[in-house]
């Protein structure tokens, strides 16, 4: 690899009991050689977390079509880093609280149709000041006038 296709960035984050090292190394060295339509950069993000004295590292790799220009190795960084804030708090959601990963429905539009009324559901019950998602379906389900209530005050 030529020394201007790659790129380094390093953080270091302390919280929730655990300390957490990550290091990503990006290069452009593989565009136009992929068959993979857009892809502009791929990268390797190494995890190293502390927790209760224990010590683990993971070894991720990814790629995208956000340019150099765009989205530096730091940026890259930050942007991996976010994406988990989405996971936890919508897709993690939907599998614990909704349980999505045990639903059956696979065919057809189904799937989708369902996915979109949980992400309705998570919608109306956080714009509703539910901080708690399993708590509030909880008294939903026990008090459905409440969850009607709350379908008809936002219409």
């Amino acid at each position: 690899m030529a020394e201007q296709e790659r790129q380094q960035a390093s953080s270091l984050d302390k919280g929730h009991g655990r300390i957490e090292r990550r290091h990503i190394l990006t290069t452009t060295a593989l565009k136009g050689y992929s068959d993979w339509p857009g892809l502009e950069q791929v990268f390797r993000l190494e995890r190293q977390r502390i927790l209760q004295g224990k010590s683990s590292t993971e070894v991720a790799y990814g790629i995208t079509s956000l340019p150099r220009q765009r989205a530096d190795a730091s940026m890259l960084l930050r942007l991996s880093r976010q994406h988990w804030g989405i996971e936890n708090s919508l897709f993690g959601v939907r599998d614990v609280t909704l349980g999505e990963d045990h639903c059956r429905v696979r065919s057809g539009a189904a799937p989708l149709i369902l996915s979109s009324v949980r992400n309705l559901a998570i919608h109306l019950l956080r714009t509703s000041g539910a901080t708690n998602l399993a708590a509030a379906l909880r008294r939903h389900a026990a008090q459905p006038h409440l969850a009607l209530a709350l379908i008809h005050d936002t219409s």
